[in-house]
């Protein structure tokens, strides 16, 4: 289940060891690199080819096919890697994440739970608060001890910890600890006050500010968006060399783990500083930013394009309709099981914009401006809500490719992938749930239910284009456990989630490969290795 460590091969840019023959051709024509040895999967025709070789030329890829062909090509200056028996793939391209907040991930304190972390009781989370504060105070966190990635799943007390809990870390220091799926945080009695949330507070629309039990005083846990705008200006960086250092880390991060293709999955203000960070040449992964719908003025600058600049673009527009499964916001027609703390019975989540009319506009925008639509949905609710805007978009501006994703959906019904075929949208979906949370989903939406949390199958058998994702930081941005998660859907107690949503190998490794390079229109030059696209390949070690 442990991936094995992944180097990021950019290009041809990075040499093993040479060894020189005669060259055979001119220095002009001959190619760059040879690449032999390994496995070879290049995702080229329906059953894939395996070449002995590959070369290349340029950034790009002149050959594939035997050795004794490839070193006929070879010149003077061509360098030789001898894959020494492991397996060179096309880049990795992940269908959804939040490559902004990387960084942060990187920074701040772990508070992910096994395997991923060591946090798996409220106790463990504050020794790791105070651990984190001791070595690195708040210099480079707003003042803020930060803490990322707590899972009320899997802790041993089954709750989100609360600011009486937060405060036996500091009571003179601001603490927060954001909610492994990005929707919630829980903050101390400081951090109230740092926030200005008081008993008066209104809860904002599609946003909760959990009370204590009889009384509209805040027990530090706030959901959705009366938690997002504060967890977003909590990680964001306050100068340029911060933002360097977050950004640096978070693609070094990237690298490690076989990205070549990077998405900022919600990218608000910090599109500024992702674009600052292009300016000065300092990508050299390819990063999308999806914009979201409240900043559509980014989606006129100059970075919207369909070709990157500088290894950045805008690639499209972003849409939330509802919030978190694991968290129980996510917006369901029916009850959950078991509702969250402070929910009576029969609780269904809730949209993160009640009116259709609200929505309906913001798809109507993207349609008239033919931008690419990115729609964070969850839950059949949201799903429903989503389709009845895109009925009438349809209706008013054509229903030509435009590729709109559906992210998640782990929670939708299996008629709602017919509504997907309809509209012809890409179905990304997050199968690491079956592993993270499967036992959980068993829990608050039945037995039943939670064998058909990501359909990835069912849709790829719909005839849907699908793509997998790692929701990172949601998860660690490993895209070899998308693979493991995709094709064996095993819980943490060992339960195999929906076995009949299975793919093959094959089909998992062109998810994060050739589908995602189609889901974001790429696929002419990325997402196989094929002669005249880019060199744009990862070496599995």
């Amino acid at each position: 289940m442990h991936s094995s460590s992944i180097k990021a091969l950019l290009g041809a840019s990075l040499f093993w060891a040479a060894c020189q023959s005669t060259p055979s051709v001119p220095p002009e024509k001959a190619v760059d690199a040879i690449y032999y040895g390994g496995d070879i999967i290049t995702l080229a025709g329906d059953s894939s080819i395996y070449p002995e070789a590959i070369a290349i030329k340029d950034g790009k890829i002149a050959f594939t096919g035997s050795k004794t062909e490839a070193e006929q090509m070879a010149g003077d200056s061509t360098v030789r890697h001898d894959l020494k028996g492991n397996t060179l793939v096309p880049g990795f391209i992940d269908g959804h994440a939040h490559f902004a907040a990387f960084g942060a991930q990187a920074i701040t304190a772990n508070l992910l739970a096994a395997p991923d972390g060591q946090c798996n009781s409220i106790a463990d989370i504050l020794a790791e608060l105070k651990r984190w504060h001791q070595e690195n105070g708040t210099d480079k966190t707003k003042g803020w001890i930060l803490g990322m990635g707590f899972d009320d799943a899997v802790l041993k007390e089954k709750r989100f910890p609360t600011k009486a809990d937060l405060d036996q870390v500091s009571t003179d220091v601001p603490v927060m600890v954001t909610h492994i799926s990005g929707h919630f945080c829980a903050v101390n009695s400081k951090g109230l006050e740092k926030l200005g949330i008081t008993a008066a507070s209104k809860n904002p629309a599609g946003g909760v500010i959990r009370r204590m039990p009889g009384s509209q005083e805040p027990n530090g846990v706030l959901e959705e968006l009366a938690a997002m705008p504060f967890m977003i200006d909590a990680i964001t960086p306050v100068t340029p060399e911060l933002n360097d250092l977050y950004l640096g880390a978070g693609q070094k991060m990237a690298a490690s783990y076989g990205y070549t293709t990077c998405n900022e999955g919600r990218a608000m203000g910090n599109h500024e500083k992702l674009a600052d960070y292009a300016r000065r040449g300092k990508f050299y992964l390819d990063v999308n930013a999806w914009i979201d719908y409240s900043f559509p003025q980014y989606m006129r600058s100059e970075w919207y394009s369909k070709e990157y600049k500088n290894h950045y673009r805008i690639a499209g527009l972003k849409l939330t309709l509802d919030g978190s499964p694991q968290g129980r916001t996510a917006w369901r027609t029916i009850p959950y099981l078991i509702p969250p703390d402070g929910q009576k019975q029969g609780y269904r989540g809730y949209p993160a914009i009640p009116n259709d009319k609200d929505v309906q506009k913001i798809i109507d925008s993207a349609f008239a401006n033919n931008w690419q639509l990115k729609a964070h949905v969850n839950a059949d609710a949201a799903a429903d809500q989503l389709f009845r805007a895109l009925h009438k978009a349809t209706a008013q501006y054509g229903g030509q490719d435009r590729r709109n994703i559906l992210i998640h959906g782990q929670l939708i019904r299996m008629d709602q992938l017919d509504s997907m075929k309809k509209y012809q949208m890409v179905g990304s979906f997050f199968p690491m749930h079956t592993f993270y949370w499967g036992d959980w989903y068993k829990e608050i939406i039945g037995a039943d239910k939670a064998q058909q949390i990501s359909p990835i199958r069912s849709a790829l058998n719909k005839g849907l284009r699908v793509t997998s994702h790692t929701d990172a930081p949601v998860a660690m941005p490993n895209l070899m456990m998308i693979l493991w998660t995709t094709v064996n859907r095993i819980s943490r107690s060992g339960t195999v989630m929906g076995p009949e949503e299975r793919l093959t190998p094959l089909q998992a490794l062109k998810s994060i490969t050739l589908w995602g390079a189609e889901q974001f229109f790429e696929e002419k030059t990325k997402g196989s290795l094929e002669k005249g696209k880019l060199a744009d390949m990862v070496v599995l070690s």
